[in-house]
């Protein structure tokens, strides 16, 4: 893929990222009792005491278990589920989110027809090996440089029409095993497959975005003329303790699709 990332980008779009953290050498800042509560609580998240798509204990057991008020523990789990970190079920209670829930499937996936209902594409992989990771992607990975990686490429494709081409880097302590046969075998969200199968939830990501001109290898994989305008994408995404384990860049054609985001 011919984009080079240290170019600076046209958009950059973060999502659902926190603040950033201060300055070192800042002063400390006063942390509010519902944050850390809502700390304690993802804390739990990350530990594995509620798996996703498990319901997390009541408000009420929640304000007896951290010894404060039903308001604060209500206030943190606000917060959580405006981050997409638990999920609400009116009458229901609350549950730890979960990349297999359909509304999930469109939150990391941007790319939305102009027009037709969204649905998910369909993958043909290309390659999956284990390497070492390049300079630009371990800085990005907090990885150091030649640690091992796992690099997909794929086509996804829109009723049959070629749409995007992507080139994935993961981390490869935490994907060992992961095999372009599991890939192609699992038909679900490859976030679903993450987070089943290989205990990783992505929480976030951090996005930039610019336009380039497809080259030969791109233009004959998207079966489209070389020079034709796309979209060009860079993201790094994030798990539990703002830790990255996933960075992508993606080239998508836009001729029947948009790029949609909600800004707020």
């Amino acid at each position: 893929m011919s984009f080079n990332p240290l170019n600076p980008p046209a958009v950059s779009a973060n999502a659902n990222s926190p603040s950033a953290p201060p300055a070192t050498g800042a002063a400390p800042t006063f942390s509010p009792l519902y944050q850390q509560i809502k700390a304690l609580i993802t804390q739990s998240l990350q530990n594995g005491e509620w798996k996703p798509g498990e319901m997390i204990p009541s408000e009420v057991e929640l304000a007896v278990r951290f010894k404060v008020s039903q308001g604060t523990v209500r206030k943190a789990i606000d917060e959580m589920a405006a981050e997409n970190l638990v999920l609400r079920r009116q009458g229901k209670g609350t549950f730890v989110a979960t990349h297999h829930e359909a509304r999930a499937h469109f939150r990391f996936l941007r790319l939305m027809p102009d027009e037709g209902v969204p649905h998910y594409p369909d993958n043909r992989i290309l390659d999956v090996k284990r390497l070492r990771a390049p300079a630009e992607v371990a800085r990005l990975l907090d990885l150091k440089a030649g640690d091992a990686v796992i690099f997909i490429k794929r086509v996804q494709s829109f009723d049959a029409v070629p749409t995007i081409v992507e080139e994935l880097w993961l981390s490869g302590l935490l994907f060992k095993g992961l095999t372009a046969e599991r890939l192609n075998e699992y038909k679900g969200p490859m976030y679903g497959l993450f987070e089943t199968e290989f205990g990783t939830r992505m929480i976030r990501a951090s996005e930039q975005i610019r336009a380039v001109a497809a080259d030969a290898e791109v233009a004959e994989l998207l079966q489209i003329a070389v020079g034709t305008p796309l979209l060009a994408s860079e993201r790094v995404s994030y798990t539990y303790g703002d830790k990255p384990v996933e960075m992508r860049r993606g080239l998508y054609l836009t001729a029947q699709h948009h790029y949609q985001n909600e800004l707020n």
